[in-house]
């Protein structure tokens, strides 16, 4: 088998080279200090991945606001009191090679009550689960102060030594959540039309280029459809596409879903699309004909064959693998070189239907790996299920009959 492909480099707009074509895609890790600093956990953990032979890293979530997070202890980049922090992590991730990316977000409505008593979002329309709160609108002056944070977010990234930035656009976020006509009922300019609900995601990139410069790459994880009735399209989403690669971003990253609409982890894939193992490929192959901006794929890849085929094919530049750096820490010098010509995760199930139905475990079982590499241990892919089960639910496992 050929891992030609996969082992080439890529040359961004920006003149940026990364040394082959397998990202590690942005990943919550949960592992900071309470305060968002970079902790020596995480330290570990990006000294491990940078080990593993990725082009690039993407770190999980990196919020802009210490009020506003999607789960604890994640990371904050509200000021540069962490700086050195930051310093560090990019010096472990970036000690082989690979190049270290901020992603950069913000939760909107989508942060439990247990951590944000106060949510916001472009309107007061609230997820249905129980753990969230109805958001209060944004004002005026909110949005143009959150700009200006995603771009202070990314100047922070460019400081640290890291190679790039990432806005967390897709899943349900706040800037998903401005773009979406279920999410978004403004009638000011940050409202109603495509063109107006794009306004935000679209003045954040232009901070951020303003403040790191036209030599720093800037991407975007965005959603090819969030797969709800209402909600943003896949027609909509390849105009957003178009708009951002006439300002110039220098990556584009494909995603789709929301976690009410739960697609980006494949859970409601047509059986063509799972065949391709890429959950959203046939929407890529469409995007390919209509940009410039350098295209990643993320979710389903599985197979060194489907990855390289996809870059020999021209339907995308990068591949964009999540879990299989849970469990398989090195998983992209294996591919390249040909010693692992598969990664799929294990099939977490414990018999109980509703159980495995929800899939409720999958994202602790896979965090919990991390907190293990965090702790300079190596993953354990036979790592009982229940036992996650038991940590996060506090309930003893059913007996089974």
């Amino acid at each position: 088998m050929s891992t030609t492909a996969l082992a080439q480099s890529f040359t961004f707009p920006t003149g940026f080279q990364t040394t082959n074509r397998i990202v590690k895609s942005a990943l919550s890790e949960g592992i900071a200090e309470p305060n968002g600093r970079p902790s020596e956990a995480l330290f570990n953990l990006y000294k491990r991945w940078g080990a593993g032979g990725a082009g690039i890293l993407m770190t999980g979530n990196v919020m802009v606001d210490k009020d506003h997070l999607v789960n604890a202890n994640v990371m904050i980049a509200e000021e540069e009191n962490f700086l050195a922090d930051y310093t560090t992590l990019a010096s472990h991730a970036q000690a082989h090679g690979t190049q270290l990316w901020m992603q950069i977000n913000h939760p909107g409505r989508q942060a439990p009550f247990y951590l944000d008593k106060a949510p916001v979002s472009a309107s007061n329309i609230k997820m249905p689960s129980k753990i969230y709160l109805e958001p209060r609108p944004l004002e005026e002056e909110e949005i143009l102060d959150l700009i200006e944070r995603y771009g202070n977010a990314a100047l922070l990234a460019k400081k640290s030594g890291m190679k790039g930035a990432q806005i967390h656009g897709a899943h349900g976020y706040l800037v998903s959540q401005f773009l979406s006509p279920l999410t978004n009922v403004r009638t000011d300019k940050w409202g109603g039309s495509l063109e107006n609900r794009a306004r935000f995601v679209l003045e954040i990139y232009r901070n951020m280029r303003k403040k790191v410069g036209d030599a720093f790459p800037l991407g975007i994880k965005i959603n090819s459809a969030d797969f709800q009735r209402g909600a943003f399209t896949e027609e909509e989403s390849m105009e957003v596409i178009q708009m951002l690669d006439q300002e110039g971003m220098d990556l584009i990253e494909v995603s789709g879903g929301t976690y009410e609409r739960a697609a980006m982890v494949g859970t409601m894939q047509k059986e063509s699309t799972k065949r391709r193992e890429a959950y959203f490929m046939d929407f890529i192959v469409k995007v390919r004909n209509k940009i410039k901006s350098p295209l990643m794929l993320t979710g389903g890849f599985r197979t060194a064959t489907s990855m390289n085929k996809a870059i020999e094919n021209g339907e995308l530049d990068l591949v964009g693998l999540g879990r299989p750096f849970c469990v398989f820490p090195d998983v992209a010098k294996e591919l390249i070189n040909g010693t692992r010509t598969e990664c799929g995760v294990p099939d977490l199930l414990t018999g109980v239907d509703k159980i495995d139905m929800s899939g409720m475990l999958q994202t602790p079982w896979h965090q919990f790996q991390l907190v293990r590499m965090g702790k300079g241990l190596d993953p354990d892919p036979e790592m009982d299920v229940w036992m996650v089960y038991e940590k996060i639910t506090g309930k003893k496992r059913p007996v089974l009959e």
